[in-house]
């Protein structure tokens, strides 16, 4: 059984590792067809994909803090 941190450490990676997935997708599919919906979607993802990198690091280094 997973706990509280140990989850949250894996979905915050498993967000991370979505939203590039969902971006490099989106960036295809504007390579592709010429989708501008597939622009923004690759832009939105990529910039949410950032923004979670961020708070794992924060979160990380409020661990550090929290436990030692």
């Amino acid at each position: 059984m997973l706990g509280l941190k140990s989850f949250h450490i894996f979905f915050i990676c498993i967000s991370i590792l979505l939203c590039l997935l969902v971006g490099v997708w989106g960036y295809q599919r504007y390579t592709v067809a010429q989708s501008t919906g597939g622009l923004a979607m690759a832009i939105i993802f990529f910039l949410s994909g950032a923004a979670l990198v961020l708070y794992a690091f924060r979160y990380f280094g409020k661990l550090k803090r929290l436990d030692g």
